[in-house]
């Protein structure tokens, strides 16, 4: 049998797969997430999105229920689109206590590459029923337009 050095490629891929299971594992079964649960200590977290496209636009929605539209942040620089925000612990009743938690709090910072440059001056962003909804109207170079062959 031949031993074969991993490439340098493959090797950044397992590392970077390995701290995937990491922190998934550490976070979610691991004893840190039920004492963390107890304490008010500010943790990092990723609310999904997804990136939609349209002949005309790209829109982005964010999935972050809980969070306060005053806690939330939105940036534009060349392509680059960054949402920031926190979303606070929430507060115990009295004669309330964690036997469980899985829901994630504290701050977040997502940042998303579009594949064109957009027009500034007419993004949109909503916040309704825990979705931030941004739409980032192409500039009118990058819409695609039909061309008659004569």
């Amino acid at each position: 049998m031949r031993i074969v050095k991993a490439a340098p490629v493959m090797a950044k891929m397992r590392e970077d797969i390995d701290q995937v299971f990491d922190r998934f594992f550490r976070t979610s079964f691991g004893p840190e997430a039920l004492r963390r649960a107890t304490a008010e200590a500010p943790t990092a977290w990723l609310p999904p999105f997804d990136l939609l496209e349209t002949a005309s636009a790209f829109v982005v929605r964010l999935d972050m229920p809980g969070a306060h539209r005053e806690n939330l942040d939105i940036t534009l620089t060349g392509t680059l689109l960054t949402i920031t925000g926190r979303r606070e612990f929430p507060t115990l009743e009295e004669h309330e206590r964690y036997l469980h938690a899985e829901r994630e709090w504290g701050e977040f910072h997502r940042m998303i590459r579009l594949p064109a440059p957009v027009e500034r001056g007419k993004i949109d962003a909503t916040y309704q029923h825990g979705v931030l909804l941004v739409t980032l109207p192409k500039v009118p170079s990058a819409v695609p337009s039909t061309i008659l062959i004569k």
